[in-house]
């Protein structure tokens, strides 16, 4: 790459997947982002579940081994992005613990402010079609806001919306009862958006971050009494 060349636009999409649906949205996301021209760091998170009661069901043993030697991902793929594209199945309406526990781990990038004005986006599945994808993906935007990221929804910004699930908080799937046939076409085409859309945006926030033109991370303020009554 030439100096005058720009660089390109960091993403990071992270997921957890058990029978590999949501595996499949991510690397749509993942390859919306490289059309549009972003470097991408595609990870899945760490398993909790013991390896005997995955092997117990087939379609997640079968994922689990297919995944096996993928990277996992780290903190670090966090602090690198200039935005991040968050994957998860449905939990009762909520977010898959794997993933949480993850997104949990990240105080300490939280605390130096590195996560301060990057943009943040997230998609879903789930086997039912009012089984929590709204509720999943508010749920872990709540985490972003906490973190002072920009939380990016896909709107209706692309026609496949419509044919890929109807929904405007982020790509969505429906298994129907779970059935593991995978995404259709029109699911990736939403999701492959949805990646191009974040890289767009994370790319002149990125941008207007490095020219000075947003507040700078500064970290979170460890003794806000201190600072109350100082001011």
């Amino acid at each position: 790459m030439s100096e005058d060349a720009p660089t390109p636009t960091r993403i990071a999409v992270i997921y957890y997947s058990a029978t590999g649906t949501v595996n499949r949205r991510a690397q749509a996301v993942a390859e919306g982002a490289e059309k549009a021209g972003a470097e991408v760091r595609l990870r899945a998170v760490a398993e909790l579940f013991p390896e005997m009661v995955i092997s117990q069901n087939q379609h997640w043993g079968t994922h689990r081994s297919e995944t096996q030697d993928e990277p996992e991902a780290e903190l670090d793929d966090l602090a690198w992005a200039d935005g991040f594209a968050f994957g998860t199945p449905t939990r009762f309406g909520n977010v898959a613990a794997q993933l949480k526990l993850f997104i949990d781990q990240a105080g300490e990038l939280w605390e130096r402010g590195d996560l301060v004005n990057k943009v943040g986006t997230a998609f879903t599945a789930s086997q039912t079609a009012h089984g929590g994808q709204e509720s999943t993906i508010l749920a872990l935007n709540n985490t972003l806001y906490h973190w002072g990221a920009i939380v990016l929804p896909l709107g209706y910004t692309v026609s496949e919306v419509y044919n890929g699930g109807g929904n405007p908080y982020g790509a969505s799937f429906v298994t129907e009862g779970g059935i593991h046939g995978g995404p259709d076409e029109h699911a990736l085409t939403v999701a492959r958006a949805q990646g191009e859309r974040l890289t767009r945006v994370a790319g002149v926030i990125a941008q207007a971050r490095n020219q000075g033109l947003l507040e700078a991370r500064a970290g979170v303020i460890s003794d806000p009494l201190g600072a109350t009554a100082a001011g």
